[in-house]
């Protein structure tokens, strides 16, 4: 009885990835609920894919927004780039994008969790983890979170 070898899955030559590892974020389509998760797995998509530079990475985010508010957004800021002749900051484009599409009920609830949050029993690594993802989560300053982190502990 011979055994098949198993399949080897497709390689990202330019990466040297597994393609499957990191796969296709998909579209956005304005839901804020799923922003966030969106935004992190086109993140991993970009930089499993090598993509570097500032108006590409705008291009391929750009690429992957459709339907309603994100299709007309992608349609005027892909105009203005064109009369721009390719010119935005990441970081300014970054700031902008997180502004119009992530969920803005979610960062507030962060905020109120983060200012009452106690390490209580839980395990030092786990309070520090769920900390720093309630810091990040609330967009808080590192001075800020440091303060908070010395007074919850």
């Amino acid at each position: 009885m011979s055994t098949a070898p198993a399949p080897t899955p497709a390689v990202n030559k330019s990466a040297g990835v597994p393609r499957s590892m990191v796969p296709d974020p998909g579209w956005f389509d304005r839901d804020q609920t799923k922003f966030g998760d969106w935004w992190r797995e086109i993140r991993l998509f970009l930089k499993s894919n090598r993509v570097n530079r500032t108006n590409n990475r705008i291009t391929a985010i750009l690429a992957r927004l459709r339907e309603g508010v994100a299709g007309i957004y992608a349609q005027r800021k892909l105009d203005k780039l064109d009369k721009d002749n390719n010119t935005q900051d990441w970081d300014d484009f970054v700031k902008e994008l997180k502004m119009t599409f992530s969920d803005k009920s979610k960062a507030a609830d962060a905020e109120w969790k983060i200012e009452t949050f106690k390490q209580g029993k839980q395990n030092t690594a786990d309070f520090i983890i769920k900390f720093e993802a309630l810091a990040m989560k609330a967009d808080t300053d590192e001075l800020h979170a440091i303060f908070l982190l010395k007074k919850n502990i």
